[in-house]
């Protein structure tokens, strides 16, 4: 027989092994078995077992505080003992150190699973304390209304919500007691959650072959309910190829993802994540999309769990019963099972979810394959999974007196579209750091950037229009451009062009 869960061999005894004692008892309680060989077949015999069953009860009790029942076995005249650890509703130490039982091993807990652990032995969990250093003032009013639309779309709260006053429906909602804010309260409306806590934030990367090989990224922060409008926003602004209505969801079958599965990912992780610790990470690949958070899956609950109906557990249940009543989670833990069901409806290969640094990774994979009847808005799409090169887009982009009639919002729609070609070819071909561009010169920056690669005649009111700027505007970027040697003019001013300077 093996060692297990609750199961424990010894050939003989060490006051190193108090700490299984101590690591049962903060688990699921278990059994040590000392005189019996590490697969607990063999009985070795214990020489001093009279010393033993006196000393045993008596160490127990006075380094960890609990009482075992300590039993000599005897097999063909072979000693043994038997020690029975039971589990206890409150926390077990082993001078001034806790340690748990998890699998077949034993585990010290420090830092926030510490802490996490110390909150469940008191009934209480992360989120469901008092945050002493929060007031009313920290709530965000715009989160508060944005949860207010949201909850009576989705019937889960009584229609008269809207006439409640912001301490009314925090109370109402549990996130008020006696006047005080819970954590859960800052996370979900806070108007600065990283004034409280480290890293409430959501990290995206896109990389290229590899985790090596990362080209840009950017960094999302602010409350809940913020997250789940500004991380989709930049996904789409900086990070697909083509668009994705997250709103909706109608459009499935001409996206190069999923939809439905990461809107599911990003909410499983807000919810679930251990937000004591690292921030929410995605990574953009060529050919999939990941995403880590920190905290592992409850206890008895394994991963292959995750494919079928499972009870839902989740780590925060203040923050999940305010997401489920905004509309956004279900009760019934079926948030994996709809990334399992929205990959298979766009005969995508199976998402996988795998525990990796004291986390999940959840990993979804692009569409490579396509149909000439991909159409979005009856115009042919370039198949999802093959790579634009500067020389299409220059195509697809046209005479600029055509694409000047298109308007404001078709034009972005195509610069943001095709935004992670654009920053590629700035980067690989012309050494420049896109990131950087972006932060010292502005937002704009890298969209005019990207129209002197696909016009280099263009002047600076028809990136006005195309942007639907003001020329002044254009005209101060593309001065500082001029100044740091970013750019540079070939030829006259009417029939010239511009040239992306390449940086050493």
């Amino acid at each position: 027989m093996s060692e297990s869960q609750n199961i424990e061999w010894k050939r003989s005894w060490h006051d190193d092994y108090l700490k299984w004692v101590c690591g049962f008892a903060n688990a699921v309680g278990g059994t040590i078995y000392i005189g019996k060989d590490d697969d607990g077949g063999a009985v070795m015999h214990l020489e001093h077992y009279k010393a033993l069953m006196e000393s045993l009860p008596n160490k127990i009790r006075e380094n960890l505080g609990i009482i075992c029942d300590v039993n000599l076995h005897d097999e063909e005249g072979k000693k043994y003992i038997e020690i029975k650890v039971n589990p206890y509703s409150v926390p077990v130490s082993l001078r001034g150190r806790y340690y748990y039982r998890s699998g077949s091993s034993k585990m010290e807990m420090t830092g926030n699973t510490l802490n996490e652990f110390l909150l469940k032995k008191a009934g209480k969990t992360w989120d469901d304390v008092i945050e002493e250093g929060a007031g009313l003032d920290d709530i965000d009013d715009t989160s508060i209304k944005t949860f207010i639309k949201d909850a009576l779309k989705s019937g889960r709260m009584p229609n008269d919500i809207g006439e409640l006053s912001t301490v009314e429906l925090l109370e109402k909602i549990r996130l008020l007691d006696h006047g005080k804010l819970k954590r859960a309260a800052i996370i979900l409306f806070g108007k600065d959650p990283n004034r409280f806590y480290p890293n409430i934030k959501v990290k995206i990367g896109r990389f290229g072959v590899n985790d090596a090989d990362l080209r840009f990224q950017e960094v999302e922060e602010g409350n809940i309910m913020e997250l789940l409008k500004t991380v989709p926003n930049q996904l789409n602004y900086k990070f697909f190829t083509k668009p994705i209505d997250f709103e909706g969801l109608l459009r499935i079958e001409k996206d190069e993802y999923p939809v439905a599965a990461i809107r599911e990912m990003l909410l499983n992780a807000l919810v679930h994540r251990s937000y004591m610790g690292s921030m929410i990470q995605m990574r953009v690949y060529d050919n999939k999309l990941t995403i880590w958070n920190e905290g592992l899956l409850p206890e008895g609950m394994e991963l292959e769990s995750l494919k079928r109906h499972h009870i839902s557990r989740p780590r925060n249940p203040l923050i999940a019963d305010v997401c489920f009543k905004a509309g956004y989670i279900d009760s019934w833990g079926r948030g994996t099972l709809k990334i399992y069901e929205a990959s298979k409806e766009m005969g995508l290969p199976e998402p996988e979810i795998t525990s990796l640094d004291g986390g999940i990774l959840v990993t979804v994979f692009k569409k490579t394959t396509w149909s000439p009847n991909d159409k979005v808005d009856d115009q042919a799409v370039i198949p999802a999974g093959t790579t634009k090169s500067i020389e299409d887009l220059q195509k697809e982009f046209g005479l600029l007196s055509d694409r000047i009639t298109l308007g404001k919002e078709t034009n972005i729609a195509f610069l943001q579209g095709n935004y992670g070609v654009f920053t590629e070819e700035i980067r690989k071909k012309y050494g420049r750091n896109t990131e950087e561009i972006r932060k010292k010169y502005g937002r704009n920056a890298i969209d005019i950037l990207t129209l002197f690669m696909l016009e280099p005649s263009i002047r600076s009111k028809d990136i006005a229009v195309i942007l639907g700027l003001a020329a002044s505007t254009i005209e101060k970027v593309i001065a500082k451009f001029k100044d740091d040697k970013v750019i540079e003019r070939e030829g006259s001013t009417k029939s010239g062009y511009w040239k992306i300077i390449e940086q050493k």
